[in-house]
């Protein structure tokens, strides 16, 4: 399972998230390649479905004799850039009990522990094991449009599957949770907000308009806005409260000119139980009351799908006696942070989120992975697979 890991890290798969997607390191096409190597030698019917331009989902089936469950193992492919790391990103290195490199926590530790697990109901056929389905989908990183794929499969969006045709009674999602459950975490709203001026020299500011001073006044209230965002929204009790965050702004196209356009895109964090829906409506009419300034908010890129822990429980509870038999005591938790999970419990089909290693870990400059909890997580699928 080591050097399953250690070769999925070599194979760079990094989302392009916005840049050049013209070098060797991004996009998921080789390691889907090899993930369908794997499925062959395995010798399980599986198949590729092209989601984006170069980038596909995998998935592979093992059915059980006599089963009346059908478990969803999900982990995504793709893994933020590598930028700003401290050690190389593609040459995983084990020292101390820990694997090191891009996506070995986020999430190929999660994802080798699943194939693990997998190729050992294939070679065991354990009797009264449920039938499972292994994916392993694109562009989670970035828009999601892996997973809204994989749902699509069996909620009519998408061109049926022999392999999934109909919905999943339970999706096991791989993230880094240290071997907790994450039975509900918040979804994410983003979107562009522009505010348009006049162009002009900047030796005569007052011939313009500056898209940049309106820009101001709505950052001002925005930020009034995210201070207050705790007492217009209850809190989760495990996921804790809604929050609104600017992470990026552009605008104008020198310093000797009155920029006629700005742009900030907004980051929303939604909390189980809230409608998405009504999230970008509400910034901008608070906005509105308070400023007089034309601004325009432009269509969202993500959705703000959340996971809520309504008809979950059950199920993690299962699976708490499969971690606890192996690793010890563990809980049940909400998370801050958005997985694949969110995006398939919106078709009904209950999801939880679990695997090893820290997300303190995932995105970092020296990522790395404790092997021992590895090895714990590919037990205790293999178990939760059995115990169905």
């Amino acid at each position: 399972m080591v050097e399953l890991l250690a070769t999925l890290v070599a194979i760079p798969s990094v989302s392009p998230m916005g840049r050049d997607v013209s070098g060797p390191e991004y996009l998921e096409t080789r390691l889907t390649a090899w993930l369908g190597e794997f499925f062959t030698q395995l010798g399980v019917p599986w198949e590729t479905r092209e989601v984006l331009p170069g980038r596909s989902n995998v998935l592979a089936r093992f059915d059980s004799p006599g089963a009346r469950t059908t478990l969803l193992l999900d982990a995504h492919q793709d893994t933020v850039p590598v930028e700003g790391m401290v050690i190389p990103p593609f040459e995983p290195t084990i020292r101390d009990g820990r694997l090191y490199g891009r996506g070995a926590c986020d999430v190929k530790g999660g994802m080798a522990a699943m194939l693990t697990a997998f190729a050992r109901l294939v070679r065991e056929r354990p009797a009264g094991a449920a039938h499972v389905v292994m994916s392993c989908t694109c562009d989670e990183e970035a828009t999601a449009q892996g997973v809204k794929a994989l749902a699509g499969l069996w909620s009519g969006a998408e061109r049926p599957s022999p392999l999934l045709p109909t919905a999943p009674d339970l999706a096991l999602v791989a993230e880094p949770t240290g071997l907790n459950i994450i039975v509900a975490h918040k979804g994410a709203v983003r979107w562009k907000l522009r505010t348009t001026g006049r162009a002009c020299h900047s030796s005569r500011p007052q011939e313009g308009n500056n898209a940049v001073y309106r820009m101001a006044e709505v950052l001002t209230a925005l930020e009034q806005y995210a201070a207050t965002l705790p007492q217009m929204v209850p809190a989760h009790p495990l996921c804790g409260g809604a929050t609104l965050s600017v992470g990026r702004i552009t605008g104008g196209i020198s310093v000797n000119t009155v920029p006629d356009e700005c742009v900030i895109e907004i980051d929303r964090r939604v909390v189980p139980g809230e409608d998405p829906a009504g999230v970008i409506d509400h910034v901008e009419h608070w906005l509105r009351e308070r400023l007089d300034v034309d601004f325009e908010m432009l269509p969202p890129w993500l959705d703000g799908a959340t996971l809520s822990d309504h008809n979950n429980h059950g199920w993690a509870d299962r699976l708490m006696g499969q971690i606890a038999a192996v690793a010890g005591p563990r809980e049940k938790q909400g998370a801050w942070y958005g997985t694949n999970a969110s995006r398939i419990a919106t078709t009904g089909v209950p999801g939880l989120v679990f695997g090893p290693g820290s997300i303190d870990q995932a995105h970092t400059v020296d990522e790395w992975i404790d092997l021992e909890q590895l090895r714990q997580a590919a037990e205790i699928y293999y178990r939760f697979c059995v115990g169905l």
